[in-house]
């Protein structure tokens, strides 16, 4: 047994080496075989790397070779250089820069950016491919050669991004990693054309064509303009010859903000009220809060005795000698009414109060605002497309079709703003008895006084919310001027700056449209006028009804001759372009948009008359609801009524002015039925509570959807493209934003003076009393 013993030990001894062999072998195969994939990778990627470091050295070669031809005054015989230069306007402006129109390093960088290109250095063909040259699509007013304002960025850094080794590429990797030796700036160059082979639809100026180009940081704009001038007087633009264009360099924009942005008195202006504001709200919201604890933790009076210690009003002493000044001045009753109409948490829950309709109320006023206010800001977003499109024909042919009259017409809409004005004023003028025994009883005098202090009140509820906006459109639109790609052509900061008192006064639409201040708000001065015309016609009415009943008919019928008048001597018609060169005589005056503000005032007159007579309305249920529909066929028919535009002259104001006239009696028939209880099921949604919140917020949309859609589309880097279908998601995205943008310009510059204008009156009211 001992003998077999050792046998096996010696057996297992000798075989242990061999097994220790044979695992090591095998280990190594696996490993062999799994290293395998990665190796040859490897190797490609290193092999591509060889390959691109032997031609970014054959490149550095070649560039060498040409800076000691330069050097010795040698020609570049490049036989892409010609092309180049027809073609390219970046490549073309390194020609021709010279010592006389260029510093020394503007001029020494531009000719590197010449060599880069020529040796195609991977930076300079960044620098070729981000410049612009003419796209397809210039007779239809494709004027945006913007090239890539994001690569020219890229040309000064590694681009971000991350490529895996594991694939074999063809493409130059110092596409990805190599940096211009210098700095470069994205400009724009506007050159104004007369091309003949460009629709030309007269619309602002839309023959002014944009062209990005990549430049060095040390070329100034105005050596850039004096170089670009020089570049196409030589006749060396190819597009030139092709389409006639006939370029003129008219400025070259650095895409910087101005130092003389924030010195602007609107800047000012806006952040002053902004910080009033914000200071007020919190000195609101400290009262409130004080209140509520002042409620919670006092016992109950047992003796009735209201009043309370003066030390305990107000706000909390704090350390801050500033919260010291502004608890002592809080003290101040008056000052603390003043301040709680900043209430965040009430003027919220009254904007998106909804409650039951009350009797005196006419609760689809509510559903015509909402929808009008949409609808306006629906044909905002195409107008002010139209500047930043590069299809603009294909834009004004869908406008003329019948399926998009709807956004074409949608100027007609501001009418029913007007109708609905002229009602309420003669409505609620006339149903205020104690306010007309006034009225029939005061002199001339107190009249005066008691007119003042309603248009006072009229404009201390309008005003603000205005005065602010149109503050930061001129802010707004001096920042587009800087630093948009697109050529501004309506400046309105430098038109606020010269005529920001005929804003200030409501009668910036008494002056030419193009003259204006935030030309959108023309409608807000025809109000303020027709609403002092109104008051001045009404207090006449209560002391001599009937002179005043003569003079409304004579102002009826002198409006219609007068819009004849006007239409007949400009020639007027339907299309787009004459529209809009006779804006100021036919669609801002005041003296031609009067017409529904008066049909509006006869409406309520006949309506309170017809219900102090206790007389009802004669047409039986089946007559009424077709009296409704045929009042919504008319309203749609109206709207549609301009699709057939190349009508004569008469035919077009003919057409304008009934249409105007049958599209406000429509409206006015939805609204006197809705004021009587009547309607049918179209209009029972017009008086739906919904439409209550969306009411309130219709003054600031109407204010604020132009500037919100302005301001997004200039800050776009590339021009965009006229599509329904995308419109229509563009649409919704502004109409979301202009929706929140109204909610806090209304809670920070609407609701709390419209608060004041209330408090105000109702002291007025109980000092009467007393």
């Amino acid at each position: 047994m001992g003998i077999r013993r050792t046998s096996w030990v010696q057996l297992v001894v000798l075989l242990l080496p061999l097994v220790l062999v044979l695992t090591v072998s095998f280990v190594g195969s696996a490993k062999g075989a799994s290293n395998q994939s990665s190796t040859q990778t490897s190797t490609h990627w290193q092999q591509h790397q060889q390959h691109y470091q032997s031609h970014l050295n054959e490149t550095r070669s070649k560039q060498d070779q040409l800076l000691s031809k330069e050097s010795l005054g040698l020609v570049l015989n490049s036989p892409h250089e010609t092309h180049l230069t027809r073609t390219s306007v970046i490549f073309g402006l390194t020609k021709v820069a010279n010592g006389s129109i260029v510093n020394p390093l503007c001029q020494s960088q531009l000719r590197h950016v010449q060599r880069g290109i020529l040796s195609k250095q991977p930076w300079a063909m960044k620098v070729l491919d981000a410049s612009g040259t003419k796209p397809s699509g210039f007779v239809y007013g494709q004027n945006y050669w913007f090239g890539s304002r994001e690569a020219c960025k890229d040309v000064q850094r590694p681009v971000g991004i991350t490529l895996s080794k594991n694939f074999d590429r063809v493409m130059h990797l110092g596409l990805i990693t190599q940096r211009a030796p210098f700095d470069m700036d994205y400009r724009v160059v506007y050159l104004r054309h007369s091309s003949p082979w460009q629709v030309e639809i007269k619309l602002m100026s839309e023959q002014i064509i944009h062209i990005g180009l990549c430049l060095p940081t040390a070329c100034s704009s105005q050596e850039l303009k004096q170089l670009s001038e020089e570049y196409v007087s030589r006749g060396m633009f190819t597009e030139n010859d092709i389409f006639d264009i006939r370029p003129e360099v008219v400025y070259i924009k650095d895409l910087q903000l101005s130092d003389t942005f924030y010195q602007r008195m609107s800047f000012r202006l806006v952040v002053t009220c902004v910080i009033a504001t914000c200071a007020l709200m919190l000195c609101s919201q400290q009262l409130m809060a004080e209140a509520k604890k002042r409620k919670t933790l006092a016992p109950p009076d047992l003796d009735g005795n209201d009043d309370e210690n003066e030390e305990d009003r107000g706000l909390v002493p704090a350390e801050s000698e500033l919260w010291r000044f502004l608890h002592t001045l809080l003290q101040w009753e008056r000052l603390q009414r003043f301040v709680k109409c900043y209430d965040v948490p009430g003027n919220w829950a009254k904007i998106f109060a909804i409650r039951e309709n009350s009797v005196h109320e006419i609760p689809l006023m509510n559903g015509l605002r909402s929808v009008c206010a949409i609808w306006i800001m629906v044909f905002h977003v195409v107008w002010f497309m139209y500047f930043t499109v590069h299809n603009k024909t294909v834009l004004i042919s869908y406008a003329e079709q019948a399926f998009f009259q709807y956004v074409s017409s949608a100027p007609l809409l501001v009418d029913v703003f007007f109708t609905i004005s002229g009602f309420l004023q003669t409505y609620n003028f006339l149903r205020n008895s104690q306010q007309l025994e006034a009225v029939r009883l005061n002199g001339f005098l107190q009249n005066l006084k008691l007119f003042g202090k309603l248009l006072f009140h009229r404009y201390l509820r309008l005003g603000p919310l205005y005065l602010v906006v149109m503050a930061t459109v001129d802010l707004v639109y001096a920042y587009i001027g800087d630093v948009s790609v697109y050529h501004i052509n309506e400046r309105f900061d430098e038109m606020c700056s010269r005529h920001w008192w005929r804003n200030l006064f409501f009668v910036q639409n008494l002056f030419d449209h193009r003259d204006m201040c935030a030309n959108w708000s023309w409608s807000l001065a025809c109000e303020m006028q027709f609403f002092i015309l109104a008051n001045g016609l009404l207090f006449l009415y209560v002391k001599h009804p009937k002179v005043t009943k003569t003079l409304v008919t004579t102002a009826l019928f002198s409006t219609i001759a007068w819009s004849y008048g006007i239409g007949l001597s400009i020639k007027f018609q339907l299309s787009f372009d004459s529209a809009f060169a006779t804006g100021t005589e036919i669609y801002t005056s005041p003296f031609v948009r009067v017409l529904p503000y008066i049909l509006g005032a006869i409406t309520a007159w006949m309506l309170l008359e017809r219900s102090k007579k206790g007389s009802k309305w004669e047409l039986s249920e089946v007559r009424e609801r077709w009296a409704w529909h045929f009042s919504l066929m008319v309203f749609f028919v109206c709207i549609y009524s301009t699709i057939k535009r190349d009508l004569g002259s008469l035919m077009a104001i003919t057409l304008f002015v009934m249409g105007r006239l049958f599209f406000s009696l429509s409206v006015c028939w939805m609204i006197s039925g809705s004021a009587t209880g009547r309607g049918v099921w179209w209009s029972r949604l017009l008086e739906a509570k919904g439409f209550q919140h969306l009411s309130r917020l219709s003054y600031a949309i109407y204010l604020l959807n132009p500037l919100v859609i302005a301001l997004f589309y200039s800050l776009t880097s590339s021009s965009t493209h006229a599509d329904p279908f995308m419109l229509c998601v563009v649409t919704c995205g502004f109409a979301v934003i202009c929706y929140l943008a109204s909610i806090i310009f209304s809670l920070a510059f609407e609701l709390p003076y419209s608060n004041m204008s209330s408090l105000l009156l109702k002291r007025g009211s109980k000092s009467k009393n007393a």
